[in-house]
């Protein structure tokens, strides 16, 4: 009960109404945009279901200040006027309190989108027309906790958003609808998933008749489970960029870690003058590929500028151009900004594996 506290959770008495109870769940930013559509779409003069309670991940420390502060996704509905004792905030969606009190709601629908905690066969039996998923792949495709950011990492030129049925296994369940999106080849993870989420959000509201109606459990195409790909959690130890790899793929690992946990990578500095140099862990926030490939075998470690951009040779003769960095504890400046602090040094490349640099 402590966990839920600080949205004096306990349940509201049903309300009585013709409206059909539906529970959302979601916690970052990108579900609010879904929980907005959804309290939007409830408050029409013809909707025939309402918003009965939000479920999201407990307060916890986010921002520069470290404050505990609520989920996104309760702050954006308190902001809303959604009744406070009508958000839950569990730490599993097993406890048993909670499922008690979702019980007392009577849900004919749960809706998930980022929610970000396992849902359990004893949680996914109480809507009586089961729980739907927004999820930001074209399932089987990307099954897992970063989808968007696997898809970028991967190049992919076309992705796209599914509203699934929720099973015991994970993203496994019947497909309801998707929509196909293109993938812009400079776009970065936050956007994308913005985009897919807010298309996932149009889909939903789209697709709800025919799942209140029941016609949405008949038409459900189940997976082909042959041609799963798997989308496992990014971890900080994937963020260091190795330029013996070709520059295409480390500019799709930029676009793809992008927000969290970011790409880095260690430049030396040479005052040529007095000999001295050092060696920087650098940020890389936006990149491109060169169009101009072929570094001459002398200068495959220098790291040259042009027209805005830092110019960092790569594997197999190719070349990734930074266009935005960030330095310890500064803020994100252009490669020009970047290049006037040089004060004439140079800059140098630092020899690393791929294997050396997962490793730092």
């Amino acid at each position: 009960l402590r966990r839920l506290i600080c949205f004096n959770a306990s349940a509201s008495a049903p309300v009585l109404s013709k409206k059909k109870p539906l529970v959302f769940l979601g916690s970052p930013q990108v579900a609010a945009t879904v929980l907005d559509a959804l309290l939007k779409s409830s408050s029409s003069p013809d909707s025939n279901f309402e918003v009965a309670a939000i479920i999201t991940q407990p307060p916890s420390k986010r921002e520069r200040g470290r404050k505990i502060l609520p989920s996104h996704v309760a702050e954006h509905a308190l902001e809303r006027g959604f009744p406070s004792d009508l958000i839950f905030t569990p730490e599993r969606a097993g406890e048993e309190m909670f499922l008690s009190n979702l019980r007392d709601l009577q849900p004919e629908l749960c809706v998930t989108a980022a929610y970000g905690n396992i849902l359990p066969t004893k949680f996914l039996k109480i809507p009586k027309l089961g729980t739907v998923n927004i999820h930001p792949s074209l399932l089987p495709l990307y099954r897992g906790a970063a989808p968007v950011q696997r898809a970028l990492q991967d190049g992919v030129k076309e992705t796209g958003v599914s509203l699934a049925f929720t099973v015991r296994a994970l993203d496994a369940g019947p497909i309801i609808a998707c929509e196909r999106l293109k993938v812009d080849d400079q776009i970065k993870a936050p956007d994308l998933l913005e985009l897919l989420f807010s298309q996932g959000s149009e889909l939903l509201i789209r697709e709800l008749p025919s799942i209140f109606d029941g016609s949405a459990q008949l038409k459900a195409q189940p997976q082909d489970d042959s041609k799963v790909t798997l989308a496992p959690k990014v971890t900080t130890e994937e963020s260091w960029l190795s330029f013996d790899q070709d520059a295409t793929l480390l500019h799709n690992k930029v676009r793809a870690f992008a927000g969290w946990p970011g790409t880095r990578a260690k430049i030396a500095i040479i005052d040529e003058a007095n000999g001295e140099h050092e060696i920087l862990d650098i940020k890389i926030i936006t990149t491109r590929v060169s169009a101009h490939g072929n570094v001459p075998e002398n200068e495959v470690d220098d790291i040259t500028f042009t027209k805005g951009a830092l110019v960092i040779p790569c594997g197999g003769s190719s070349a990734l151009e930074v266009l935005e960095v960030q330095l310890p504890g500064k803020k994100v400046v252009n490669a020009d900004a970047f290049r006037n602090g040089l004060r004439g040094r140079k800059l140098k490349k630092v020899c690393q594996s791929s294997q050396t640099a997962n490793q730092l």
